[in-house]
Order: C-alpha cells, then sequence, then structure tokens
C-alpha cells in the first residue's frame, strides 16, 4: 500500500501523476502533474472547475479539489514514467457527497459498521471498433456464433495479450480472456477484490483497454449496444459479503439451496426489490435500453435480461446463483459508472439485509423462450425516462445512496434524457415524412 506519492514517484522513474477522478456520467477528468508539485498534491489536491464535467455545479461554485488516494496509485505499463492515481472530490474542505467514488466511500463505510466487507468482480465487455467508430475492426469476424472464436481472438493476439500482461505485471491475477458473444466483442477477466479496488480497478481497465487499442490504431468502445443486430457489451457484477477481517464468506452456506445463505437472499432480496429504481445507475444511458430490451440478435440470444428474476445457473436471468456463497447480477452493462455500479449494489443489497427482503420466488425457465408465462415479476423499465421515474420513487435506495447524489443524478440525466428526444432523428424522416 503506497502512502507517499513522491517516495513512489523516485523509487519507479514516475515523471507524471494522472490525478484522476470519475464523474456522475462515468467520464474519467484527470490534470497531468509533475511528480515534483506530487508532494502538494497530495495535501492540498489539484484544482478543477466541477461545472466543467458531469457534476452538478455551476460557474460560481468554488474550486473542486481531487485529492489522490496514494493506495489507488497505478504505474502504467504501456507508458513506465506515468502513474494513474485515483482521487476523491473536496470542496470547501468538505467531500463531494454527489461525487461517485465519495458515494461509494460511504456505502462501504456504512457495511463495514455492519460487520460487513463486500467483494465483488466485473466482466466488463468491450468491442474492438474501427476508428471512426461504424464498423467492427475485423472485417473477417463475421461467425453466426462468434462466441470463443479461437481464430477470431488470435486475430487480435496482441491487443488482448498485451492487456492481459499489462494485468499480471500490475498484480491484478487475470485468468481468462475470450471473445465474446458479438462479432468483434472481447472479454477479460481478473480476480474479484473489495469493491473499492474493484471499482478502481474497472475505472483503470476501462482506461487501458481504450488506450492500448488507439497504440494499436484501433478503438475500443463498452457502449451498451453499438450495432444494432449484434449483442450488446454487459458488465455482469459478482457479490459476496464477507465478515469485517474478509477471511469468512457469509454468503456461504453448505446446506442451503445453491450454498447461498439466509443473509446472501436477504441481500439479493434488496437487489430484487429495488431492480427497477437500481436499472438507472446499472443501466445509465439512453442507448442502454437498447440492450436489455432487445430482439434476438445474430447469435440468437441478447445475453441481457428484461425482468426481475433470479435462478439458479442459467444465464437468462436478471440474477443467477452460479457457485456457492455469490451471486451474479446480470443487469448492468458497459456504461455503468465503475464506482455507482458497486455504491448501488451495496445500497440495495444492505437495504435487504435491514428489512428482511424476500428475493421472490426463483425461477429455472429459460427466460428467452419461456419468459411470457412469468406474470407476476416486475419488468425491468423500457427506457432511460422510466428508469430514472422508478429511481426517483424510490425512497429508500435515494436516500441509501445519499440525497445529494440522487438529487444531482436524476437532474444531469433528465437533461440528458431532453437532449435526446429532442433530438431529430433518421427514423422520423423515414417514417413520417409522407404522411
Amino acid at each position: 500500500m503506497t502512502a507517499d506519492l513522491k517516495s513512489f514517484a523516485d523509487e519507479n522513474g514516475i515523471r507524471y501523476f494522472m490525478i484522476s477522478y470519475t464523474d456522475l456520467f462515468g467520464g474519467q477528468r484527470a490534470k497531468l502533474v509533475p511528480a515534483a508539485a506530487i508532494a502538494d498534491m497530495q495535501a492540498d489536491g489539484a484544482g478543477f472547475a466541477g461545472f466543467a464535467s458531469w457534476l452538478d455545479l455551476s460557474p460560481a461554485h468554488p474550486d473542486l479539489f481531487a485529492i489522490p488516494d496514494a493506495s489507488s496509485v497505478i504505474q502504467l505499463p504501456w507508458k513506465k514514467d506515468v502513474a494513474w492515481v485515483a482521487a476523491d472530490c473536496v470542496m470547501d474542505g468538505m467531500p463531494l457527497d454527489q461525487a461517485p467514488r465519495n458515494v461509494l466511500k460511504k456505502l462501504i463505510a456504512e457495511a463495514e459498521g455492519q460487520g460487513k466487507y463486500v467483494k465483488t468482480g466485473v466482466e466488463a465487455e468491450f468491442f474492438l471498433i474501427t476508428p471512426e467508430g461504424d464498423a467492427i475492426s475485423d472485417i473477417r469476424d463475421t461467425a453466426e456464433k462468434p462466441c470463443y472464436d479461437q481464430q477470431a481472438v488470435m486475430r487480435r493476439y496482441d491487443i488482448i495479450a498485451e492487456i492481459c500482461d499489462y494485468m499480471l505485471e500490475l498484480g491484478w491475477e487475470p485468468y481468462q480472456n475470450d471473445h465474446e458473444d458479438a462479432n468483434g466483442q472481447f472479454e477479460m477477466n481478473w480476480k474479484y477484490d473489495d469493491a473499492l479496488k474493484t471499482a478502481d480497478k474497472h475505472s483503470f481497465f476501462k482506461f487501458m483497454v481504450k488506450s492500448v487499442a488507439e497504440k494499436h490504431g484501433l478503438r475500443a468502445t463498452f457502449m451498451p449496444k453499438p450495432f444494432k443486430e449484434l449483442t450488446g457489451n454487459g458488465c455482469h457484477c459478482h457479490v459476496s459479503v464477507w465478515n469485517a477481517d474478509g477471511t469468512q464468506n457469509v454468503f456461504a452456506d453448505d446446506k442451503a439451496e445453491f450454498g447461498l445463505s439466509s443473509e446472501g437472499l436477504r441481500f439479493l432480496g434488496g437487489i430484487m426489490k429495488h431492480a427497477p429504481a437500481l436499472a438507472a445507475i446499472t443501466n445509465p444511458t439512453v442507448n442502454s435500453y437498447k440492450r436489455i430490451n432487445a430482439p434476438r440478435t445474430l447469435s440468437g440470444a441478447t445475453w441481457s435480461p428484461n425482468t426481475v428474476t433470479w435462478t439458479g445457473n442459467n444465464r437468462t436471468h436478471m440474477v443467477r446463483v452460479p457457485d456457492p456463497g455469490r451471486f451474479e447480477l446480470r443487469l448492468a452493462d458497459g456504461a455503468a459508472n465503475p464506482y455507482l455500479l458497486q455504491a448501488v449494489v451495496i445500497a440495495a443489497g444492505l437495504d435487504g439485509l435491514k428489512t428482511n427482503a424476500d428475493p421472490g420466488p426463483r425461477y429455472d425457465i429459460d427466460m428467452y423462450e419461456e419468459g411470457h408465462l412469468v406474470t407476476d415479476a416486475p419488468k425491468l423499465p423500457l427506457n432511460l425516462q422510466d428508469a430514472l421515474r422508478a429511481f426517483e420513487a424510490d425512497e429508500g435506495l435515494k436516500g441509501a445512496m445519499g440525497s445529494s447524489f440522487s438529487s444531482a443524478f436524476l437532474k444531469l440525466k433528465r437533461q440528458e434524457w431532453h437532449s435526446y428526444v429532442s433530438h431529430f432523428t433518421e427514423w422520423e424522416r423515414e417514417n413520417t415524412l409522407d404522411i
């Protein structure tokens, strides 16, 4: 655990630090700081105009200071004289409540206050596309069922192996890489960790993948549904809760069905209870709802949910329990904010524990073939507007995420929705020009 960034610079030949924070829309904002100035920055923070990023601030607000968290520092494996460090946003000497990393840290502290230590892992899918963004980058990647395609993954070996080598170097313990279900799509997996470290790694992973793709003359996108006919980018989140010192998985119970303890079921109950509102955070863009409410793709399945259901080891539901002691939330997509994704899972889960929430009946059917038979489970929102309305109506989840954050998030996301619905589209010309 690094404590002093100046010493880290001296020991590792760092010339510059990227002091980085993530705004409400998941945008990564940074200042490039010379190592000679990092001691002052570690004490006082790098100054930003908060209004210039997606935060609910005005030009009249005082400076926002990003205080680097030295424990998160990462030396860029592809540019060794630069280090990235996650930062916490402060204004007028106080943590900025709406800042995503601050929201997550508050909820982690609440969990710790209840003797709970949350560990998570993410599966961040992405496409490698042309620099213009209009097509996948591999013109030979045309199989009807391209998932795990051996030739296709090897044609992108240089990029995938480079990223995996970097994760090995960073000690993330990556364990598999594959071509995913869509043409041009990939997934890379690394070991789970505590929720804050997973969020920092997730944030850095997106930066790293984009950087390496650009280095190779390509572009990487985590957009939920970049191509109409192809499977979208999910960001499945695996969740377990441990005792205070992280040595015992309290979700694990060998005698329980699927090996998921009563505490695990109650935590899951919170996820199910808040799912429609949860979607505003896990699926935060207009495009997100082109993925979770999509028709069949070329491969034959969307691999995304549209109904609030859970199951055992069955990938057609919103939540599955693949192994004892954990569950997988399959709702989130590639646009999910790395910090807010973890925060909302903890917020909903803690409420489930507090209220003894029942996750409801388990369904073992194929939801893609027989989902119409499920009539008593809530449907997920059809669009961002519906998700925002569900979040606004969910006082419990809003309160758990924090009133300052919730107000700012709803305000800015409503602006985004209004921008979208006022945008003139080619569809309108094609369908109404001659009416």
